[in-house]
């Protein structure tokens, strides 16, 4: 079955502001739907060719980060950030918006995910010694309502101490309130009752970072 095409003459712009927009998507005669979205009106998910759909960019990268130390069974990295829509600190993933100097890199989303780790957790990634992979290249968040999308990409580290580990290199609204490692049991555990340890929802990608991890698919 072919679905509504739209098209950007069929686009109305209801606001346009930095990091986020909101068009109407008219797809048919008096039909409306509204598409909060990341991209400026020439590059909305909404009006690609099937050739242009298949070849975008996320417009994020969201980490599966799990540390490796001496003596230590592995354990996922994540982090208390606070995120202003749910008006509270979310376990997060290592995570943020893909910039337009890493979409010229040879490997765009590794770039964004290795610059992201080291500013959210202070640990710049050796890919000598450690591995970075794309478990996913682009993953709706919710497209009921938005086109953002983020990659989903796998970041073993290796290292001897946690020493470098901090969150002072967060940026304009960024806010962070402590780190949360968690071992494989501890993941389960988290996934078992849906809330963190402070009895908080936490996001989806968050979710499909548990559960990658306590599935030993990075393995």
């Amino acid at each position: 079955m072919k679905g509504p095409v739209i098209t950007n003459d069929k686009v109305e712009t209801v606001l346009d502001k930095k990091f986020i927009r909101v068009f109407d998507l008219q797809y048919a005669e008096g039909a409306h739907y509204f598409d909060a979205t990341r991209r400026p009106l020439e590059n909305i998910v909404a009006t690609k060719s099937e050739e242009e759909f298949k070849k975008m960019l996320p417009d994020a990268v969201s980490c599966v980060v799990i540390i490796e130390l001496p003596g230590k069974e592995p354990q996922l990295l994540l982090s208390y950030e606070y995120r202003y829509p749910a008006g509270r600190f979310l376990l997060s993933v290592p995570a943020g918006l893909m910039d337009p100097e890493d979409r010229d890199e040879a490997d765009p989303i590794a770039t964004t995910a290795i610059r992201e780790i080291h500013e959210e957790t202070g640990i710049v990634v050796d890919t000598k010694r450690d591995s970075v992979s794309v478990i996913n290249p682009l993953l709706f968040s919710t497209p009921g309502m938005t086109d953002e999308s983020n990659a989903l990409v796998q970041v073993i580290l290796r290292m001897d101490n946690l020493d470098e580990m901090n969150q002072e290199g967060c940026e304009g609204p960024e806010c962070f309130n402590g780190f949360s490692l968690v071992t494989k049991d501890e993941a389960r555990e988290i996934l078992k009752k849906g809330v963190d340890e402070n009895g908080h929802f936490y996001s989806v990608y968050t979710w499909a970072a548990l559960m990658y991890f306590v599935t030993d698919m990075w393995k």
